[in-house]
């Protein structure tokens, strides 16, 4: 097993910035106000697990084909992901449930697991870890993205409040798509070049 510190870096930026202005960071911060914080954050952290551990796995199998075809698939997903950053869109919109009250600890982890398990399925976060593994080493992606999600879902549940009401989500989308354009310009020159 070898960890690049790089690759755990990259992994770590890219998903945080685009989980920063995801639903799932307002779904944390809605169960959060609900529910106990810890609870919810075990919850959503195990989904992530569960989610970094398919996309890391869906990575390695993409590894295995021939280095260009990888390049050309990243440079694409990539360029998927920075138009899908960049276009903006209804990511900032939250759905209020009402305001029933969840307790106790299995209750509040199975509906903070289900939410963030269902709702993240072929996310940009997912499919932008499964790029990184694929290109970048799996343990060295797992790592920086499971720490970049379950830091999100922290955020939002001690600072939700504050993030939402003073830092533009706008803006931290147009930096994370930026970074994922860059990244498929990047892997495609490595496409004609390498």
């Amino acid at each position: 097993m070898h960890l690049d510190p790089l690759a755990i870096l990259t992994a770590f930026g890219l998903i945080f910035l685009a989980e920063l202005p995801d639903k799932t960071m307002f779904a944390s911060l809605a169960m959060g106000t609900r529910m106990r914080p810890l609870y919810v954050w075990i919850g959503t952290s195990t989904a992530f697990l569960a989610h970094v551990a398919i996309a890391v796995g869906a990575g390695s199998l993409l590894g295995l084909l021939p280095g260009w075809s990888v390049k050309l698939v990243s440079a694409l997903m990539f360029g998927f992901g920075a138009f899908m950053l960049l276009r903006g869109g209804g990511d900032d919109d939250e759905a209020d449930e009402g305001g029933r009250t969840v307790s106790g600890f299995w209750p509040v982890f199975s509906t903070a697991f289900m939410a963030v398990f269902i709702s993240e399925w072929g996310d940009l976060t997912q499919i932008t870890t499964a790029n990184l593994a694929a290109t970048n080493g799996t343990w060295s992606t797992a790592i920086g993205s499971f720490a970049a999600l379950t830091t999100v879902s922290a955020l939002a549940l001690i600072a939700g409040r504050f993030i939402a009401k003073r830092v533009p989500l706008k803006v931290v989308q147009r930096i994370g798509g930026v970074c994922m354009a860059g990244l498929a310009i990047w892997s495609l020159t490595e496409v004609f070049t390498g």
